[in-house]
């Protein structure tokens, strides 16, 4: 039989657990559920609550919901969102990231500062980004996004710059941006690490937890952009690594030269769903 080990480390992080727990909940309670955005970047959990009854809504379909409970998830939304709840008199379950909310206070709070010196608030993070949205949303739209070295023709070196990152944004790369910044303006900015070291350390894990198995299974959703981090990494560590979204996208000739397989997720990824990848293989033999 094939010897299958599920990473202690993998599944849901704190923030997204704390999101699919209260969808779940009111869910089972009979409660009407509507959940700005996709509550979670895996379509196996997305589908599994979706069969329980909730739908998924954008920020301008709230207006029009009649009854029920809108969830915000993890990532945390704007300061409009919370204002087209109230007018639309829905009750609203806040599902946001506690790292994420208390990033979206302390940015709400430098952007004030900021202002008043005419200084620059600058975000790096993925453009369009759920919770990248969140957190421009607290400097009235005003914020700088910069996702790479080549957009800092963005700033105005002249005024001060503040940055902060998202949170599951690597520390390294963020650290080379603020030296890149730094050599344009000739003097040290204020920065601050805000990226969360349950995600971010996930990484060092994976790759020692990959370099310990023959084949790795990675399992993930394809629209998660933490999956495609992990599953890298996972690469970089085992080339004998493989991109499952579901049991079906398992392929016995994986596993033909060996009988010691790591199964391993993102963090979107369901405790669940990696037990039955990890069931599916052991059935292989």
């Amino acid at each position: 039989m094939i010897k299958v080990e599920i990473d202690k480390y993998s599944g849901f992080c704190f923030g997204v657990k704390k999101a699919i727990e209260a969808a779940t909940s009111l869910l089972e309670e009979g409660e009407d559920v509507h959940c700005v955005g996709d509550i979670v970047h895996n379509e196996a959990e997305s589908a599994r609550l979706s069969r329980l009854g909730m739908s998924i809504v954008n920020g301008d379909e709230i207006n029009n919901l009649q009854k029920g409970t809108v969830l915000f998830r993890a990532h945390g939304e704007a300061p409009a969102s919370y204002t087209k709840v109230e007018r639309a008199g829905l009750n609203l379950k806040d599902a946001t990231c506690p790292v994420v909310l208390k990033l979206q206070r302390r940015i709400k709070k430098a952007y004030e500062a900021q202002k008043l010196e005419g200084g620059q608030i600058v975000i790096y993070g993925k453009p369009g980004h759920a919770e990248v949205v969140g957190l421009v949303g607290q400097t009235n739209g005003e914020a700088i996004v910069i996702d790479n070295y080549s957009k800092l023709d963005q700033l105005d070196f002249k005024r001060p710059i503040e940055v902060f990152a998202q949170t599951t944004k690597s520390p390294e790369n963020l650290l080379d941006l603020v030296e890149c910044i730094e050599k344009q303006v000739g003097h040290a900015i204020k920065w601050h690490n805000t990226t969360c070291n349950q995600v971010t350390g996930r990484v060092p894990r994976i790759i020692e937890f990959a370099k310990k198995h023959a084949v790795i299974v990675f399992v993930g959703g394809k629209k998660s952009s933490n999956a495609k981090v992990l599953f890298n990494a996972c690469q970089s560590a085992n080339v004998n690594s493989y991109f499952v979204s579901s049991p079906t996208e398992l392929k016995a000739t994986w596993f033909t030269e060996t009988n010691a397989v790591g199964v391993c997720g993102a963090t979107s990824t369901p405790d669940w769903l990696m037990e039955e990848v990890a069931d599916h293989i052991r059935s292989l033999a």
